[in-house]
C-alpha cells in the first residue's frame, strides 16, 4: 500500500466517522479499534461511505455500495462475508465483487442505521485475509409524515382590550421525519382563519394579538393555524389545528339605570323594613366586575333606604321610617349606583356610576286611634275619696273623617275595682280610696277604639303612683321582754327600743321618744332619746320588790316626723326579777310564770319532786307487769316443753337412755343426784311418795305428772327413749323427781301399783287401770 492509498483511506474514514459516531455509541469502540486496525498496519479494507434511501422500492436489489480489500487482485481468489443486522435477508453482498445491495424496503423511523460485519477469506485456503471488521449502513431519510398537533384543539384566554402584540398562546407541531437530514422536518405556521384580529409567528407557533378588541362586543373566537414541513415548498405535508380564544372581562363599562324614573307607592300602614319596590341598573360587565351598590341622597334619607340583592344586583328600597298619609302624600327618592370594584385604567373614561329618579306615592288607610303619649304617667294621693281625678288620657283618629273615639280599661278585674275611665274623653278616677302601704304604683292598660270602625283598636299604658301620706302613726317594731332585777340601782338600762312607720318619708324617718304625760310625774323609769330613732329605758330609783308589784306598764309617747306628725302610746311592760343585778332571762321568764301562777320558789321545787316521785312511780308498775307478762308466757312455754315428741328414727335402746342427764329438782330441803335409768321406775315410786307429803297447792301439779306417766306407758309406737324434762315447783317440804316411762314396760321386775289406791279420788281410774293391768299379767 503506497502513500497515496493510504491518505484515500484515511480520508474516507474522516467521511464516515461522524455518521457512524453519533448513530450508535455502543459501537464506536468496535469501530475505532477497525479504524486503527486498518490504519495500523500497511494492508486493510477498503471502502466509500454506505447509504440506504428509505421507502425505495424495486424488482431488483439496489446499489448500496462496495467492500473491498487491497489484496484482492481481482482475480476471484477472495470470498467476501457480510454478517450482522439484516444480513442475507435485508443486505446481500456479493462474494466475488464485494458489492452490498438492499433487497427490501426500509423505513428510517423504524430503525435509522444497521451494523455489520464483513470478512474476506481466502477461497484455497479457507483463511481470513483481513480481519473481521464492523461497518453501518445509514438509512437517509425522505419526506414521509405529514406534521402532527398532538395537544390539538388549543383553548386560550386573553383579557379583551389588550394591545396589539399581545401573546395569547403557542401552539407546537411534530414531523417524524429526520430533522437533521433536509428540509424534512422543518416546519412552517401559518394562519388560515383569525384575521385580523391574530396573527402566528411562522418559526415558533406564538399566536399574537393583532388588534383591540372589546368582549361585549364578542367574546369568543375559533382561530386555524396551519403547519407545513419542507419550509412549505412544493410537495410539502400540512396539519391545520383548531385554537379557541376567549376574552375574559374587565371592569370597562359603567352600571346603567334602565329606566330615568321609577313609580311606586307604600301604604301608611306598612310596618318599618316593608319593601317598597326594585330598582334596576345594568352593567356589560360580567362576575365582580359588574357588582354595583345603591345608595338613597337627599331628605328621603329618614324614610327610605335602599340595599343590593347581591343574585340579582337589584336596588331594594325599605320602609325605614312610617310615612303618614295625612302628614305627606309624596316622596322623590334619587337613586345612585356605583361600581363595587372600580379599575384605575379606565377612571379617565368617566364616572362609573349612574342615578334615578323614584316618586313613592303614600296610600291613605284606616288607621287606629293615636294617643298623644305613649306612656302616661299619674299621681293621686292615698285615701283619696272615691271618684277623686287621676288623669286623662287622649287619642285621635288620624285620618281625615276623624272618627270618634271610645276608651276603656283592660288587663284585670281587680284594677277596674280601683279605677274606672270615662269612655267619651278619657278620664280616670277613683272608684275606692287607695293604699299606699298595700301597692304603691298600678299600671293600667287603656285603650282607644274607633266608634265607626271597632276593629281600629291601639293601647297606651298608665302609670299610677300613689302619693304618700302620712296615716299610720309610729309604733313598736316588736314586743318588747323586758326585766328588772329587784336589786337594780338606779340609773340603771334595762332595755333599748326603737319604732317602725308604714308611712314613706322624703326625708326619711325620724322618730322621738317620751314617757306619756300621765306617766311623767309618778313613774319608776325614764326614757332617753337617743336622737338615732332608738331610746333607752332607765330605772329611776334603787331596788325593787316582787312582793310590792310584779309588773310595770310603762306608756311611751313615739312622734314622728310626717306632714301632719302622728303620734302613738305603745306601752312596754317591765317585769320586776328575783336576780341580783344582772338579769337571765331564761330563769326570769319562768319565774315570772310561777310568781303569776302564785307559787313560790320553795312551792315550785315541791311541785317538781312530787312530780318526779309520781313518774318513778308508775315506771316501777309498767316494769312489774312487764315481768307478769314475761312469766306468764314462761309458763306457757314450759307447758310447751312438757309435751312428749314422737320421733320416727330407731334408737339404740338402753344404751341412748343412758346419755341423757337427769338433773333432780332442786328444793329448799331436798337436792337430788343423778341415777342411771334402769332404776328409774324404782325412783319414780320413791318420788311419788315424796310427793305426798307437798301442800294441797301441789295437787295440780301431781295430777298432771300423772297423765303424762300413764300416757307414756299405754302409747305403743314410744320411741326407745324419752324426752326428760325439768320441772321446777317451789312448795315447802315437795319433792320431786324426773318422771319417765323409759323401762316401765321393759323391767324384769313385778311392779305393784297398789300405792295408786292411796293417792285419792282423782286417781282412782289410773289404780284401776293399773291394778287391772297387774292381773291381766298374772
Amino acid at each position: 500500500m503506497n502513500y497515496y492509498t493510504l491518505l484515500c483511506l484515511v480520508l474516507m474514514l474522516v467521511q464516515l466517522w461522524p455518521c457512524t459516531s453519533s448513530m450508535q455509541k455502543q459501537s464506536t469502540k468496535t469501530t475505532d479499534q477497525s479504524f486503527t486496525a486498518v490504519r495500523r498496519v500497511k494492508r486493510g479494507w477498503v471502502w466509500e461511505p454506505l447509504f440506504a434511501t428509505e421507502e425505495q422500492t424495486s424488482t431488483t436489489p439496489l446499489y448500496v455500495g462496495q467492500l473491498k480489500s487491497d489484496l484482492d487482485k481481482q482475480d476471484g481468489s477472495l470470498q467476501y462475508i457480510l454478517t450482522g443486522e439484516g444480513a442475507g435477508s435485508i443486505f446481500s453482498i456479493d462474494e466475488y465483487s464485494g458489492k452490498i445491495s438492499v433487497m427490501q424496503k426500509l423505513d428510517r423511523e423504524k430503525k435509522s442505521f444497521y451494523t455489520l460485519r464483513a470478512q474476506a477469506i481466502n477461497r484455497n485456503t479457507h483463511l481470513p485475509v483481513e480481519p473481521e471488521s464492523e461497518f453501518i449502513i445509514k438509512v437517509r431519510d425522505i419526506n414521509d409524515h405529514e406534521p402532527q398537533f398532538l395537544d390539538a384543539p388549543y383553548v386560550a384566554t386573553v383579557p379583551e382590550m389588550s394591545p396589539e402584540g399581545t401573546s395569547v398562546t403557542q401552539v407546537t407541531a411534530t414531523d417524524d421525519d429526520d430533522p437533521s437530514y433536509g428540509n424534512s422536518a422543518r416546519l412552517l405556521y401559518s394562519l388560515i382563519q383569525g384575521q385580523p384580529y391574530f396573527s402566528v409567528e411562522p418559526k415558533t407557533g406564538v399566536i399574537r394579538m393583532s388588534s383591540q378588541m372589546d368582549r361585549e362586543t364578542k367574546d369568543q373566537y375559533l382561530v386555524i393555524i396551519q403547519a407545513k414541513d419542507m419550509v412549505g415548498q412544493a410537495g410539502a405535508f400540512s396539519a391545520t389545528a383548531t385554537v379557541t380564544i376567549n376574552l375574559s372581562d374587565i371592569n370597562d363599562n359603567a352600571p346603567k339605570f334602565q329606566q330615568r324614573l321609577y313609580h311606586m307607592s307604600v301604604s301608611e300602614e306598612a310596618p318599618v323594613g316593608t319593601t317598597v319596590g326594585r330598582v334596576m341598573a345594568e352593567d356589560s360587565d360580567i362576575g365582580e366586575n359588574a357588582a354595583m351598590t345603591y345608595f338613597i341622597e337627599g331628605d328621603s334619607t329618614d324614610f327610605f333606604d335602599i340595599v343590593t340583592d347581591n343574585e340579582t344586583q337589584e336596588g331594594i328600597i325599605l320602609l325605614k321610617k312610617r310615612v303618614d298619609y295625612e302628614s305627606q302624600r309624596r316622596y322623590s327618592v334619587q337613586a345612585r349606583v356605583v361600581n363595587r370594584y372600580i379599575d384605575e385604567r379606565f377612571l379617565e373614561e368617566g364616572p362609573f356610576e349612574d342615578t334615578t329618579i323614584v316618586k313613592i306615592n303614600v296610600k291613605d288607610a284606616d288607621e287606629p286611634p293615636v294617643f298623644t303619649l305613649e306612656n302616661y304617667v299619674m299621681e293621686i294621693a292615698e285615701g283619696a275619696e272615691s271618684g277623686s281625678l287621676v288623669g286623662v288620657v287622649t287619642a285621635r283618629d288620624p285620618d281625615n273623617d276623624d272618627s270618634p273615639v271610645r276608651y276603656s280599661i283592660v288587663h284585670g278585674m281587680y284594677l277596674k275595682r280601683l279605677f274606672s275611665i270615662n269612655e267619651h274623653n278619657g278620664t280616670i278616677i277613683t272608684t275606692k280610696p287607695l293604699d299606699r302601704e298595700i301597692a304603691a304604683w298600678h299600671n293600667i292598660t287603656v285603650t282607644a277604639t274607633e266608634t265607626r270602625n271597632p276593629e281600629k283598636i291601639s293601647e297606651a299604658n298608665v302609670y299610677i303612683q300613689v302619693l304618700n301620706v302620712n296615716d299610720h302613726a309610729p309604733e313598736f317594731p316588736k314586743y318588747y321582754e323586758t326585766f328588772v332585777c329587784e336589786n337594780a340601782f338606779s340609773g340603771q338600762l334595762i332595755q333599748n327600743i326603737s319604732a317602725v312607720d308604714q308611712d314613706d318619708s322624703v326625708e326619711g324617718h325620724h322618730f322621738f321618744f317620751s314617757l306619756a304625760e300621765e306617766a311623767t310625774n309618778n313613774s319608776h323609769f325614764i326614757v332617753k332619746d337617743n336622737q338615732d330613732n332608738t331610746a333607752g329605758i332607765f330605772t329611776a330609783k334603787y331596788g325593787f320588790s316582787r312582793q310590792e308589784q310584779l309588773s310595770f306598764y310603762l306608756p311611751i309617747l313615739i312622734l314622728d316626723n310626717g306632714t301632719p306628725p302622728l303620734t302613738s302610746t305603745n306601752t312596754l311592760t317591765i317585769t320586776v326579777c328575783d336576780c341580783d343585778i344582772e338579769v337571765n332571762i331564761f330563769f326570769c321568764r319562768y319565774g315570772a310564770f310561777m310568781y303569776s301562777m302564785g307559787l313560790s320558789t320553795e312551792a315550785l321545787v315541791a311541785v317538781l319532786a312530787c312530780v318526779l316521785i309520781l313518774l318513778v312511780f308508775i315506771l316501777a308498775i309498767v316494769a312489774i307487769r312487764q315481768q307478769q307478762q314475761k312469766s306468764l308466757f314462761s309458763e306457757k312455754m314450759e307447758e310447751f316443753r312438757e309435751n312428749i315428741v314422737r320421733y320416727d328414727d330407731e334408737g339404740g335402746g338402753e344404751e341412748d337412755t343412758e346419755a341423757f342427764d337427769i338433773s333432780a329438782l332442786r328444793t329448799h330441803t331436798v337436792m337430788r343426784t343423778h341415777k342411771p335409768r334402769k332404776t328409774v321406775t324404782t325412783e319414780i315410786h320413791s318420788l311419788y311418795r315424796q310427793s305426798l307429803q307437798v301442800g294441797p297447792d301441789s295437787a295440780v301439779f301431781r295430777q298432771f305428772i300423772l297423765e303424762k306417766l300413764e300416757e307414756a306407758n299405754t302409747d305403743p309406737s314410744a320411741p326407745p327413749y324419752d324426752s326428760l324434762q325439768t320441772y321446777a315447783f317451789e312448795g315447802t317440804g315437795s319433792l320431786a323427781g324426773s318422771l319417765s316411762s323409759l323401762g316401765s314396760n321393759m323391767s324384769d321386775m313385778d311392779q305393784n301399783y297398789e300405792y295408786l289406791t292411796d293417792w285419792g279420788p282423782q286417781f282412782k281410774q289410773l289404780a284401776s287401770m293399773y291394778a287391772s293391768h297387774r292381773s291381766v299379767r298374772d
